[in-house]
């Protein structure tokens, strides 16, 4: 169950639009330089192993398919390996053939699509998916999460009521108190979510952990600091921590200056492209650490992910542009292609200070104001960012 509903769709043209030499790779000035040290095989290597046999052994039976294709997916998730994600795709491809494929098969593939942030093909799998089989927990799920991260509380909050009878009682309270507090209703959502997470004590233990970090997040745009870091806290200690979870309390940390700490937590985590820009973040802060190679590290690859046509990171990528590179303009560029798809809090933080940053004017983020008015999503963070506009006449 993915606390991860972070996802955009592409958006074609935006490299045109950039500076030229933003899609250049770094090439190292010495062809002994290390660029990427890949992890180390662990003991999941003999159980993927295993799988493997299994499916090879009964080709004809799906079973063991979708049990692989979920490690695959678990595994991508947890050590940010795109590689995982690949493999995954390519053992379901032969149950996706044909009209009547199976919608678990469905839902795992548009739970791909999802991962790489292609929304509307993996909605148009989901409906097939629950077409034919409308108490499919995951695929409701899964809807639920993408239309949440693209600002359509209504539809999302629909998608998680069938929760109530198909899934897991702390699922379903997770994923309608999510959509409720983004939607106008944070202090009912956080009560409800916190009851319902006192009387799970047998839930999964990754259940757990999402409840704890939604509760983490609700708290945090309250403005309830004690509350949103206890919270971060006892997620980290309920399972073991995805990239989701460090990029979220990182951040926490960096929002309050507690740059060593952020350093403690992530140095070993550097490979997902998310963490090393929080790493970097934080190190430039520390005048024992050199953040240059971790900033070149992260112009490598972002100029390695417009070479693919992979536009997943974008916010990040504005955020890399305007507190690393001080490139206002270029930030506010990426920022506002990726409040076309995606609109979470974090979202219209950082197109709201990029255009500050850039000196735009109150206009050109209609789109943003308008619509955290009418969701009436209430963020400690984001209304001293709103009042500058009005203050300073931007």
């Amino acid at each position: 169950m993915a606390n991860r509903w972070r996802w955009l769709i592409l958006f074609i043209g935006l490299a045109s639009a950039l500076p030229a030499a933003w899609a250049e790779a770094y090439l190292p000035a010495d062809a002994g330089q290390v660029i990427e040290t890949l992890p180390a095989r662990g003991s999941h290597w003999l159980e993927l192993r295993t799988l493997r046999q299994q499916v090879a052994a009964a080709p004809q039976a799906l079973p063991p398919v979708l049990h692989l294709v979920r490690r695959y997916i678990e595994l991508g998730r947890a050590e940010a390996d795109p590689r995982y994600f690949g493999y995954a795709e390519a053992a379901l491809q032969p149950w996706l053939l044909g009209p009547a494929a199976d919608p678990e098969v469905l839902t795992l593939q548009a739970t791909l699509l999802q991962n790489r942030h292609d929304f509307a093909p993996a909605l148009a799998l989901l409906e097939r998916a629950l077409a034919v089989r409308p108490r499919l927990a995951q695929a409701w799920l899964t809807r639920a999460a993408i239309l949440e991260v693209q600002g359509d509380y209504a539809a999302a909050a629909g998608s998680c009521l069938p929760l109530a009878k198909t899934a897991a009682a702390l699922v379903g309270a997770v994923c309608i108190n999510s959509v409720l507090s983004l939607a106008g209703q944070s202090e009912t959502a956080y009560r409800q979510l916190q009851q319902a997470f006192e009387h799970a004590s047998g839930a999964a233990a990754t259940d757990r952990q999402w409840a704890l970090v939604t509760l983490a997040e609700i708290a945090e745009r309250r403005g309830d600091v004690a509350a949103a870091e206890r919270h971060y806290r006892q997620a980290l200690s309920a399972a073991e921590a995805d990239g989701y979870l460090l990029a979220a309390y990182a951040d926490f940390l960096l929002d309050r200056q507690r740059y060593a700490e952020v350093v403690d937590l992530l140095a070993d985590r550097s490979r997902a492209d998310p963490l090393l820009l929080r790493l970097a973040l934080a190190e430039r802060h520390l005048p024992q650490r050199d953040s240059n190679a971790h900033t070149e590290a992260l112009q490598a690859r972002f100029a390695a992910l417009r070479l693919r046509g992979d536009n997943r990171h974008q916010a990040d990528e504005a955020r890399f542009r305007l507190q690393l590179r001080n490139e206002a303009e270029a930030a506010f560029a990426l920022a506002r292609a990726n409040w076309m798809v995606q609109r979470e809090p974090r979202d219209a933080r950082i197109l709201l200070e990029a255009a500050l940053a850039a000196g735009k004017p109150r206009t050109e983020l209609r789109p943003v104001l308008d619509f955290l008015a009418a969701s009436g999503m209430q963020d400690s963070r984001l209304q001293p960012l709103i009042a500058r506009f009005g203050e300073e006449g931007v």
